[in-house]
């Protein structure tokens, strides 16, 4: 009983001592102005590695390789040879381009025409989902429709090499 008063004891005085240093008198109170540091937020809203402040391309589509400026990247080889890549994703088991992959076409038609000696190569793929029976017709499709759609936007028919892959 003795241990447990000597225990009790100090506990008490030291919650009495701690509840009493809880408030301070208003008007003793001193205003302090605390400068924190600020964060600066660096955003990629794109994902395509260059930030919002340094990219020249915003909206860069995923899964297209990029120059240090933020744009889809195009390898001059020599005065006149060039490669540039552009894909364009389709819902399963069709052929229709959607429109978001409009701007990047029209990006790769208006190259075309600053090399009027270009040609262009197509390749048409399906994903291992899409039906296997009639993969090699819904390749095609996709081909000739990203072909009609350079052709009719920019780019010369005569120019056009056209892939067909059937696997995924």
């Amino acid at each position: 009983m003795n241990v447990k008063l000597w225990t009790i004891a100090p506990m008490m005085i030291g919650a009495l001592a701690l509840t009493g240093c809880q408030t301070a008198d208003l008007p003793k109170q001193i205003s302090q102005t605390i400068n924190m540091p600020t964060v600066v937020v660096n955003l990629d809203s794109d994902s395509d590695g260059v930030l919002d402040e340094l990219d020249e391309c915003p909206g860069t589509p995923y899964n297209i390789v990029i120059d240090k400026r933020g744009c889809p990247h195009s390898l001059l080889f020599g005065e006149n040879e060039f490669m540039m890549e552009a894909r364009a994703y389709y819902d399963e088991n069709s052929s229709e381009i959607k429109s978001e992959y409009y701007e990047q076409l029209d990006n790769a038609g208006k190259k075309m025409q600053d090399h009027l000696d270009a040609v262009m190569h197509i390749e048409g793929h399906i994903s291992k989902r899409e039906d296997n029976s009639d993969n090699q017709t819904l390749s095609r499709y996709r081909v000739e429709g990203i072909k009609n759609y350079m052709t009719t936007t920019s780019a010369h028919d005569k120019k056009t090499k056209k892939s067909v892959k059937a696997k995924a």
